[in-house]
């Protein structure tokens, strides 16, 4: 590098703690809200085989890119750009790539610690036992009242982003990574637990064949695409987060190795959500395809009119906010980072700066479900409308733009350098990969979502 200053906000003390905070990153409400209901929508098996495909050929090879770009210049998204930029001796627009991760980041975690703040007061619903014996109309009528209720959700907002701002002050050693090394295990108990339970509800066989057995008969080219998407998103990529985490990645660690162990476990997460999921809905005779609703309305009426519903019920959300926080915190890292680095600010500072920030844009998803609910911007809602931009445009231009700097404007010797592959045929797979198949799948992405295909 042209730069020797070192990263001020500290490094990972081993790889697995890189590698449970990365997998934090990439685990949250789409493995476990998400991916269950848009794999019922796409008919079950095929989506998920096609999926899987996405997140090898797409996911891993722009992971391994977006680590390596940070560990390379060990700064935060921003500045990380204009090193590697000014290293390759590259156009300086390349830098702007950085501030879309950041700011990307933020908007994200804006609405992101909304929906997280649902979860966190449907523990409390849950644990009151307000989902017993209750049928579709009062589990409606307990959501619908829920989130018409500013006051409501602004304090739950507020918990969560609280306490997202308390572990990021804390650093990387004392903050995100005692986190995730608490809450990753934790995740991972309690997701065993549901699928455990799952196992006892006499669908669970029915549960596995949704999942797992094909029937490509049901697969569109709308269905390819929705599953090409998602594995790109889930991994958290575009946004800075893996980025600004492998800034703090020592460089005797393998990204190659790391990143393939990351994807998989955020793959085994999305698909142990839906084994313990599906077996629920069908044994409760609902539908698998019923939408972002599958959660927060389908999931309560299962809970709540089932042996044990109460206390699975309970796990569940736990579990849902246990995987919100390990985004949320890779969501905010990006912007403390550069704060820190730039602001003379020190990091309980920065959380302070950048969690106000989010909290602030926060309060127009909480109103866009109530004394705002009118308020539309072309046809959507202000939450619509943050989580079309963000997920939609910036994920898919950063990750695009990722790849195409990784594979075409960072000199060879440099990536060579930086992964460290002892066999040289990985590498040169790597390049294939990231040069043309990734940047061509998500550009095919980006034309879908804006209506082209």
């Amino acid at each position: 590098m042209t730069d020797t200053k070192k990263s001020v906000h500290g490094a990972w003390s081993s790889r697995l703690a890189f590698i449970l905070a990365a997998t934090g990153s990439a685990v949250g409400l789409g493995n476990i809200w998400k991916f269950p209901y848009i794999t019922g929508e796409n008919g079950g098996g095929a989506f998920v085989i096609v999926y899987l495909f996405c997140v090898l050929l797409i996911g891993i090879p722009i992971m391994i890119a977006e680590t390596m770009l940070g560990r390379r210049s060990q700064r935060n998204p921003i500045e990380a750009m204009e090193l590697l930029t000014e290293e390759a001796g590259a156009d300086k627009n390349w830098h702007y790539l950085g501030w879309l991760g950041v700011i990307a980041g933020l908007l994200i975690l804006s609405y992101y610690s909304v929906i997280a703040g649902w979860a966190s007061a449907y523990i409390i619903k849950a644990f009151s036992g307000g989902f017993f014996g209750a049928d579709a109309i009062t589990i409606n009528g307990i959501f619908n009242n829920f989130i018409a209720s500013p006051a409501q959700l602004i304090f739950w907002h507020s918990l969560f982003m609280l306490a997202t701002m308390l572990i990021v002050a804390r650093g990387v050693q004392n903050g995100l990574e005692k986190a995730v090394l608490f809450l990753m295990p934790g995740l991972f108990v309690l997701m065993i637990l549901l699928v455990a339970y799952a196992m006892t509800t006499g669908s669970y066989n029915q549960g596995l064949r949704f999942l797992f057995v094909p029937d490509f008969g049901k697969l569109t080219g709308d269905a390819v695409l929705t599953a090409m998407g998602h594995a790109f998103f889930t991994l958290s990529l575009g946004m800075g987060a893996i980025m600004v985490y492998g800034s703090y990645l020592p460089k005797k660690i393998s990204i190659a190795k790391t990143a393939f162990l990351i994807a998989g476990a955020d793959t085994a997460v999305a698909l142990l959500a839906g084994i313990a999921i599906f077996p629920i809905v069908f044994a409760n005779n609902l539908h698998p395809g019923s939408g972002p609703g599958l959660i927060f309305q389908t999931l309560p009426l299962a809970f709540g009119n089932m042996t044990g519903g109460w206390l699975m019920g309970i796990l569940f959300f736990v579990m849902l906010v246990f995987a919100a926080l390990t985004s949320s915190i890779s969501l905010i890292e990006p912007a403390v980072a550069w704060l820190v680095e730039n602001k003379d600010l020190s990091r309980e500072q920065a959380c302070v700066w950048s969690g106000l920030a989010a909290w602030a844009l926060g309060l127009g998803t909480v109103f866009s479900f109530n004394v705002w609910s009118d308020v539309k911007f072309f046809d959507r809602s202000i939450f619509q409308l943050m989580d079309y931009l963000t997920a939609n445009l910036m994920l898919p231009i950063g990750g695009f733009c990722i790849a195409v700097f990784a594979g075409w404007i960072m000199k060879r010797q440099h990536s060579e350098q930086e992964l460290n592959m002892p066999n040289k045929a990985g590498y040169q797979a790597w390049k294939i990969l990231i040069s043309y198949v990734a940047p061509s799948a998500v550009f095919f992405v980006f034309l879908h979502v804006i209506g082209v295909l």
